[in-house]
């Protein structure tokens, strides 16, 4: 069965966007760390398949095709480029990037979907709702927060709306140079 990883930036205040819905403070302090580039260009060069919302994806679009993001995040770029994705809408029918599927259905439903067959692990990036409804359901495997030296005050916190309280357990930490702190947790 494949596993579910939710892969996150959050700020020291618990969000993953701003009030503004921005997310480019989670790069805080990034260009500076050699350590936490290698991390980030690994993570982006292994076997995945990644999970978006509508409006994720829709940022995402907006950067990593472009040829800014290859001269400047080149390894990451390739992966995020070449690497089989899906966007959850309600709304798209299509998105013009390379590799990249639109499921309009039900999230769990084709989560259940693609647990059940062969492939590589599964992995949503930001994607908020997505998050809270699939953890929701016991559909996470684990959790990989990057906490960023960052407050920005208000926002949206990635499991907005949940029904109930989820315990998890610490499963391993490492600490940058840069301030960010990896944190895994499962479920308990």
């Amino acid at each position: 069965m494949r596993k579910l990883i939710v892969f996150e930036n959050v700020s020291v205040d618990g969000y993953f966007t701003d009030a503004r819905n921005d997310m480019s403070w989670a790069h805080h302090r990034s260009a500076d760390d050699a350590e936490w580039n290698a991390f980030t260009a690994e993570n982006a060069s292994g076997e995945s398949q990644l999970l978006f919302g509508r409006k994720t994806c829709e940022l995402m679009v907006k950067y990593w095709p472009t040829p800014e993001a290859k001269e400047k995040d080149g390894k990451v770029a390739e992966g995020m480029n070449t690497l089989p994705k899906i966007v959850f809408s309600r709304t798209l029918t299509s998105v013009s990037w390379v590799n990249t599927r639109v499921v309009n259905g039900d999230p769990a439903a084709e989560v259940r979907k693609l647990k059940s067959e062969p492939g590589p692990v599964l992995v949503i990036l930001g994607s908020g709702s997505i998050v809270a409804q699939l953890a929701a359901v016991g559909l996470v495997d684990e959790y990989q927060l990057v906490v960023t030296p960052v407050a920005v005050g208000q926002g949206r916190t990635l499991f907005e709306g949940l029904p109930k309280n989820m315990d998890l357990r610490l499963t391993y930490s490492r600490v940058f140079k840069n301030g960010k702190v990896l944190l895994h947790y499962a479920p308990a």
